[in-house]
């Protein structure tokens, strides 16, 4: 039978409570999805960036409109049982009242929670001031919490993904969007287990943290040590999963040569992720 999403929502929530750090890895389609949610992971997030890259278009440049990323969104969750959270970048809109509308619509898809970042998706001025950021947060929780089911929002500092590598500006933007109630605090971009340690004991709330950022990345493990609740993955299953396909079709451009094929998973272990709902 299929969970409710007020099931998913209580069991996603229920993650961040226990003791420890979980992963929250990022599929890019249906096929994705049912092959995380069969290898054991507890919940799945979508990705901006793949989801761009699988249509074709770059991230981060208002290329993918907000009915679409939903529409994307709705199909994540009902590939799986599993709860889905989803990666709604700005929020679609400057004004925290689009802001508010988004994390409703949000709900309405099925999901249990999702992202609201604080840039602007412009280059002359990548991050919101703060205090507007923090309207902004304070909008979207609003709406979660009137959404009918335990939704978990996080809210993003964005310093680090933009040129700002700010830790004490990081840390005060997300103890405010803390204080206006944001449910988990995510700094993407942190590399280094000292500034992500600081950043979980500054706060009373989960964070969660993207790996494998920067030429040694941390281990879930180390991860965990540092504080962490929630450990995400970005693009990285995207990106890993392109850089395959790239270097498969190099070869047989470059070289004339198919030995790539001895690396690939069978098609009968990829069709028994696909033969029903997981």
């Amino acid at each position: 039978m299929t969970p409710s999403q007020a099931d998913r929502a209580q069991r996603f929530r229920a993650l961040h409570a226990r003791p420890g750090a979980f992963v929250i890895p990022n599929p890019w389609d249906v096929g994705t999805a049912r092959m995380l949610a069969a290898l054991g992971f507890e919940a799945l997030a979508t990705t901006s960036a793949g989801l761009a890259f699988s249509l074709g278009r770059r991230d981060g440049e208002a290329a993918v409109s907000r009915d679409e990323a939903l529409d994307h969104a709705r199909t994540i969750v009902e590939a799986t049982p599993l709860p889905v959270s989803a990666d709604l970048e700005n929020g679609f809109g400057d004004a925290p009242e689009t802001v508010a509308e988004t994390i409703a619509m949000a709900a309405g898809v099925g999901l249990v929670g999702a992202s609201i970042e604080d840039a602007t998706g412009r280059p002359d001025r990548p991050i919101h001031e703060r205090a507007y950021a923090v309207e902004r947060v304070a909008a979207a929780v609003e709406a979660a919490r009137a959404c009918g089911c335990p939704f978990v929002l996080t809210a993003r500092a964005e310093n680090f993904l933009h040129g700002r590598p700010d830790l004490d500006d990081t840390i005060e933007r997300l103890v405010a969007f803390e204080a206006a109630g944001a449910d988990v605090l995510y700094a993407p971009g942190l590399r280094e287990a000292g500034a992500i340690r600081t950043v979980c004991g500054a706060l009373g709330k989960p964070v969660n943290v993207l790996a494998g950022v920067g030429p040694e990345p941390l281990t879930v493990e180390q991860l965990a040590a540092a504080g962490v609740r929630r450990i995400s993955l970005g693009s990285a299953l995207s990106r890993a999963a392109l850089g395959a396909f790239l270097g498969a079709a190099r070869e047989v451009k470059e070289r004339g040569t198919v030995t790539f094929a001895e690396g690939a998973a069978s098609f009968a272990e990829i069709e028994a992720f696909m033969l029903s709902r997981v």
